[in-house]
């Protein structure tokens, strides 16, 4: 999370062993597209510079943010992928629909990471306004997009890594 002591950017790099075989599904939601496609660019150059082989990258386009639920299950279940990224850019408008999104996306994407093996990363941005989604892909606050891929690679080695070892009990 952002902050003025944090930086969404502030990390673009792993200290990990043998990734280059990964494969990372990101999923970006088209509404908002000038926020969305820069979240993408940062996540998908995140994932290059760490050594993820373009070819192992696959980048799915869905409709908006709600879309993304449905989109990271069919990712999980029916590929070989090993963390799933979901973009997404929620800007609040006049109507409660920003509440209901963000409550539903959240709760979508997080019971769906609690019930499967494969990491979803959330990196959906829920702002107030779209100065603060600007601020967030790429702008003074870095971009979301670069924390999100850091978060995949992490997540994608620490499941690897729990699954080569023997079990404890």
């Amino acid at each position: 999370m952002s902050s003025a002591h944090q930086n969404l950017s502030s990390r673009k790099m792993v200290n990990i062993t043998n990734i280059d075989h990964f494969r990372f599904t990101v999923i970006v939601a088209q509404w908002n597209k000038e926020v969305t496609g820069e979240l993408e660019k940062g996540c998908v150059e995140t994932l290059l510079l760490n050594g993820i082989p373009q070819q192992n990258i696959r980048v799915i386009a869905v409709p908006g943010s709600w879309e993304l639920i449905s989109a990271a299950r069919l990712a999980v279940t029916h590929s070989q992928t090993d963390a799933v990224i979901c973009i997404g850019a929620v800007i609040k408008g006049d109507t409660p629909h920003f509440e209901y999104i963000c409550q539903g996306v959240t709760n979508g994407l997080a019971t769906l990471c609690s019930t499967q093996d494969i990491p979803v990363i959330f990196g959906v941005l829920t702002v107030n306004t779209l100065q603060q989604a600007l601020d967030r892909c790429g702008g003074i606050h870095g971009n979301k997009g670069d924390e999100a891929a850091i978060t995949a690679i992490e997540l994608a080695a620490l499941s690897r890594d729990i699954r080569s070892k023997e079990p404890l009990f």
